[in-house]
């Protein structure tokens, strides 16, 4: 037995019982043994282990060990025995046990048919139900028509006052109550609306929506795709339907670019698209002289609406990091401005030359930007552009013209109030209320069949949201649904819109489609970019908790 590989010994099994011993294993010839009869192996005597039946034995041969059985009718099986001393509640446990794994190894594959892709079609809360229909903007009916409440995350870090000069206001319990009619003397608007929690909050509260949010998600897509290589964008390409290259501009659409993305809130530091973010000011910072100025070649009508854009870019990403790294180029842009005033009271294309009413729109909104960052602007430059708005407009105030003596229309009517809603008119001004039901009629809502311009469209989106109430209302519920709609799904362009089809905007031959998209998307971004300034936002959100302060 020495020489026997132990591995290959029998073994016993303990079995509780009496169990019968098995005979001993008679010696087995290997088959086709050519050993000589004169050289018989030596029988191996063992006696087979306690329950060991129908197990292997060594049998030790000329030609090495060789396994042989039991015969079947002298052997017990040890799993019979087994089961026959076993108590019934281990049968019982052992064959639940066998049908639980069995169960588990089932797959059932349900292939759902019913799934809905957004790049197929776009759906509008008026199509599934009252999700956004609200009256008034704050009020209960609205907060219970939105797809689900919406608090700001327990976890977020504490934040400012959204307020950055507070006017004091009295606490209302109904956000029925919300609005009033305070002068907006001292606007105190900050950006805080765009963090997540009160971004997502505003969204609900003034009828924005999944379908609007994704359609500013691809937009901020397209124009990421479309970044340059050196940070920069471009109003010429390398998109399609871009404008001629001797129109070109890239401090005015790298500004635009970045205010899209800051208005959802992405700034250098935090945000899906931070890097573009990161590369676009690298660049642009490099564009500002020691003079503040952005823009330094091009068409001469250019110029102050890129130091207006630049400005209200820059002075937003510092108003909302603090980052002290753009402090200094937020202070020399603002004070460029100041100092290119007019005697008339606006801007123009040179500095102290002359003014009309859409450049100085854009230079009002760097100046406001520049208070909500806490950056010091004198009064007296507001005033004088009161001053000015009342040259140029007509209809005991209503509505305005371009220039002193022009016609008016509606995208300076538009600009122009909103200019008045952030140097100090009362929201129930009688002329401010007639020239938004001008504005707010049915045939001059958002309509890309005819009178396509999405430059009036923008300002007068900015001016309905401040006023609020039914003029809010009118506005939002038919440009909620029609720009969205309007926006391309599909191919290289998707997430952009198109600025000659379905008809051509009016804008598409200076700007082309990233000013197109730029502005519809800051359009989609107004529930939460810019706090209203008539309502008591501040008061509302901190008495619930929401702004992260008591």
């Amino acid at each position: 037995m020495a020489g026997l590989n132990p591995h290959e010994q029998p073994w016993a099994h303990p079995v509780r019982g009496d169990v019968p011993r098995a005979d001993v294993f008679p010696q087995a010839t290997p088959v086709g043994s050519d050993s000589p009869a004169s050289a018989k192996p030596k029988p191996v005597s063992r006696a087979a282990p306690v329950g060991a039946a129908a197990r292997p034995v060594a049998v030790e041969t000329k030609g090495g060990p060789e396994f042989i059985r039991q015969r079947e009718d002298e052997e017990k099986n040890l799993t019979e025995v087994a089961i026959e001393n076993s108590p019934p509640w281990l049968i019982s446990a052992a064959f639940h046990m066998v049908l639980l794994i069995v169960l588990g190894m089932l797959v059932v594959v349900v292939r759902r048919q019913d799934q809905v892709e957004l790049e197929v079609e776009t759906v509008y809360a008026e199509q599934i139900g009252e999700q956004l229909e609200f009256d008034p903007p704050l009020g209960k009916d609205m907060i219970e028509a939105i797809e689900e409440p919406v608090l700001t995350p327990d976890d977020l870090p504490e934040v400012d006052d959204p307020f950055a000069a507070p006017t004091m206001l009295a606490i209302q319990p109904d956000g029925t109550m919300a609005t009033s009619d305070i002068a907006a003397n001292q606007i105190g608007l900050a950006l805080d609306g765009r963090q997540e929690g009160s971004k997502r909050s505003l969204l609900g509260r003034y009828g924005g929506n999944k379908t609007t949010e994704t359609a500013v998600q691809r937009g901020l897509a397209w124009l990421a795709r479309n970044q340059s290589n050196d940070g920069s964008w471009s109003l010429a390409g390398p998109y399609a339907d871009g404008v001629p290259k001797d129109l070109d501009n890239a401090p005015a659409a790298t500004a635009m670019a970045l205010l899209a993305f800051q208005g959802n809130g992405i700034t250098h530091k935090k945000g899906k698209f931070r890097k573009n973010v990161q590369l676009g000011w690298q660049w642009l910072l490099k564009e500002q002289d020691s003079d503040g100025n952005f823009y330094h070649e091009g068409p001469r009508n250019h110029r102050y609406y890129t130091q207006g854009q630049c400005t209200i870019a820059v002075c937003e990403l510092y108003g909302m990091t603090k980052d002290p790294k753009y402090k200094e180029p937020a202070e020399l842009a603002v004070q460029n401005c100041l100092d290119a005033q007019s005697p008339e009271g606006g801007w123009r294309y040179d500095p102290r030359a002359d003014s009309d009413v859409s450049v100085s729109g854009w230079v009002i909104m760097a100046l406001q930007s520049a208070r909500m960052a806490g950056i010091e602007v004198p009064e007296d430059h507001f005033n004088r552009v009161a001053r000015f708005l009342d040259k140029v407009s007509s209809h005991g105030g209503s509505r305005y013209a371009y220039q002193r003596g022009q016609s008016p229309s509606l995208a300076m009517t538009a600009e122009a109030i909103l200019m008045r809603q952030y140097i100090g008119s009362r929201r129930d001004n009688p002329a401010m209320i007639e020239g938004m039901e001008w504005i707010t009629s049915p045939g001059n809502l958002v309509n890309f069949k005819r009178g396509r311009n999405v430059y009036y469209w923008y300002y007068a989106t900015q001016a309905a949201h401040h006023m609020e109430g039914d003029y809010w209302k009118r506005w939002n519920t038919v440009m909620r649904q029609v720009l969205p709609e309007q926006q391309i799904k599909r191919g290289r362009e998707s997430g952009s819109w198109d600025p000659m089809r379905p008809t051509m905007d009016q804008w598409a031959p200076h700007g082309g489609r990233l000013y197109v998209t730029c502005l519809s998307i800051y359009m989609l971004e107004v529930y939460y970019r810019h706090l209203p300034i008539y309502t008591k936002v501040y008061t509302n959100l901190k008495k619930s908790g929401r702004t992260g302060r008591r």
